[in-house]
């Protein structure tokens, strides 16, 4: 209940609002403060959850403006008509733009963003047919039958009503399997592909609905000001629209209404207090709020919402899904059956060759050991193997499957499920969410289904088998803990039950044992002892010679890069060259 008290509260005080008597110049503010709440709510998802920085997003509200006046005024459509058609045409903008411009990194994004801001902007002002910097003026009111709802009390209703609608689909999607993809994209991308998350269809998919939200807005504020001309979607808008969600919190849905009110608000005041302080007029609103954002990034970095964050923490999933059916299982090889056949697989960075025709292979139910000095090329071999990096030349077979040309998303779909070196999660997620990103390729819930809430089902049964892995290991203790709070032996711990969530046939462990304890060590060694007996074959990369030895059937032995020996744990201790490797020779 207290998760949904913010949308109840906000659904509670728009009619109360409404019927309050208050003047027309704070309904039309709290009017202006809705819709670019709207194109800041889709920020959030974008930059905020994201991590892709856009300053285009007032081109996208200006298409939507633009839509609807042409089409209303020229071809005289009902403007609940040319709502779904400046959808479409803003739809399929953002899906051009994304395809050709989020394939880009660091400051070439945002680059990106301001050029199509900047063209848009110039084309809408350069046409005869949009009026050009006069814009289109005229427009109809919205209406429904004969009652007006464009102005006033009734606007503000509708422009509520939609942002708390917006609000309630964007909290439902970040809440689900898509979601937490999603949430995977700002630092945790090569992890989420491991997972057999296609990370790029996703930042297609944010633009799309940040573009689509803005749009929306477009098409509210030019009904609402029954005129549309360029300069309300400039590139100052882009960054005015920007610098509301990162105010307001640009990771929180609620943190865009907070954003929006707080700068539209301060605008307006501004631009009659500061010329009255100053005794000469200018635009030193712009001053003031460049001197906020650097306040505001410096000691709130997180944005003003992040306060009451940090005061009402989000209370614990409850745990609904005791009686939910449980995911199916991937068929698996036979006790003895090859499982991976690593065949001369080679690495070269330029004229270093990490990789030098590598060759073993793993049988169902085996662990295997990789192991060398620091610099072998073990965690190089664990990313070939994986599809993390690509193979200069060699072949790799997993359960009887070429997959040695596969990206690691799809060869993580066939089975083949991995840890990392240097742990990676989602710090601000729950170990429960993030072990529940590793049955992401279990599940099949779109983003569609997942923000109108009819996906209920495959989350219960995606977070069953989440807190079954991690009962599994002992760490059903921490289901509601969030993950960065943890030390370095229990996330560790959460990366392997999150590995389990995939279902693996084979399972890759890059030195799962490092920060554990003693005690920690000897539950991994059972626990890799119980997969071992359930069939599950492990290739176990680990510097702790006790529990290498311990728990593997198998060793094989790397140094520069290169094999060295392989056999089991006594044929390779009692090897002279392995002990040169470790030790050194006497000269």
């Amino acid at each position: 209940m207290k998760k949904h008290l913010p949308i109840l509260a906000l659904a509670a005080a728009v009619p109360v609002i409404a019927l309050l008597p208050l003047p027309d110049f704070w309904i039309a503010q709290l009017n202006y403060i809705g819709l670019y709440a709207l194109v800041s709510m889709g920020l959030v998802l974008l930059t905020g959850v994201g991590g892709l920085t856009s300053f285009g997003q007032a081109a996208f509200v200006g298409m939507g403006a633009y839509t609807t006046a042409w089409l209303t005024l020229n071809l005289g459509l009902s403007p609940w008509l040319t709502l779904f058609i400046g959808l479409a045409l803003t739809g399929v903008s953002a899906l051009i733009v994304g395809l050709i411009t989020l394939r880009m990194s660091g400051h070439y994004l945002p680059l990106a963003t301001i050029a199509w801001g900047l063209s848009l902007y110039y084309l809408m002002g350069n046409l005869d047919a949009l009026g050009k910097y006069d814009g289109l003026l005229g427009l109809k009111s919205l209406s429904v039958s004969d009652i007006d709802i464009g102005q006033g009390r009734l606007f503000f209703v509708l422009c509520w009503a939609l942002l708390i609608a917006g609000a309630v689909s964007l909290l439902n999607l970040l809440d689900s399997r898509p979601g937490r993809a999603i949430r995977s994209l700002k630092g945790g991308t090569q992890m989420a592909e491991a997972m057999g998350i296609n990370t790029f269809r996703y930042k297609v998919t944010i633009f799309l609905i940040a573009a689509l939200f803005a749009s929306v807005a477009g098409w509210l504020l030019a009904h609402f000001q029954r005129t549309v001309n360029p300069s309300a979607f400039g590139l100052k808008m882009g960054i005015e629209y920007l610098f509301m969600a990162v105010i307001g919190g640009v990771g929180y849905v609620w943190g865009a209404i907070v954003g929006a009110g707080l700068v539209k608000l301060l605008d307006d005041w501004l631009q009659v207090a500061l010329p009255a302080l100053i005794g000469t007029s200018g635009s030193y609103e712009v001053i003031v709020f460049g001197v906020a954002l650097v306040l505001v990034l410096k000691y709130l970095p997180d944005g003003l919402w992040s306060v009451v964050a940090r005061k009402f923490p989000r209370p614990p999933r409850p745990m609904n899904w005791q009686n939910a059916d449980d995911l199916p299982v991937r068929s698996k090889p036979a006790m003895g059956e090859p499982v991976l056949v690593v065949d001369k697989i080679r690495k070269q960075f330029g004229g270093l060759t990490a990789v030098n025709d590598i060759s073993f292979d793993i049988a169902a139910g085996q662990i295997v050991g990789l192991i060398g000095p620091n610099g072998a090329g073990k965690s190089t071999t664990f990313n070939l193997i994986t599809g993390v990096l690509s193979k200069t030349s060699g072949r790799v077979t997993f359960c009887g499957a070429d997959v040695s040309s596969l990206p690691s998303r799809e060869i993580s779909r066939k089975g083949m499920a991995r840890t990392f070196q240097h742990v990676k999660m989602i710090a601000d997620m729950t170990v429960l969410e993030n072990v529940a990103m590793g049955a992401y390729t279990r599940g099949s819930s779109g983003v569609m289904s997942s923000m109108l809430r009819t996906n209920q089902a495959e989350e219960q049964r995606l977070m069953k088998e989440a807190q079954r892995q991690l009962e599994r290991i002992g760490m059903g203790a921490y289901l509601h803990e969030q993950a960065g709070n943890l030390a370095m032996g229990p996330q560790r711990l959460m990366e392997i039950a999150r590995a389990l969530c995939c279902d693996p046939a084979l399972l890759l462990l890059d030195e799962p044992a490092a920060g554990l304890r003693h005690k920690e060590k000897q539950a991994l060694a059972q626990v890799l002892r119980q997969l071992q007996g359930e069939g599950m074959s492990i290739l176990l990369v680990e510097h702790d010679m006790d529990l290498v030895m311990d728990v593997c059937d198998q060793l094989v032995v790397m140094e520069f890069g290169t094999l060295l020996t392989r056999g089991t744990p006594a044929e390779v201790q009692a090897n002279p060259a392995v002990r040169a490797a470790y030790l050194g020779t006497e000269h």
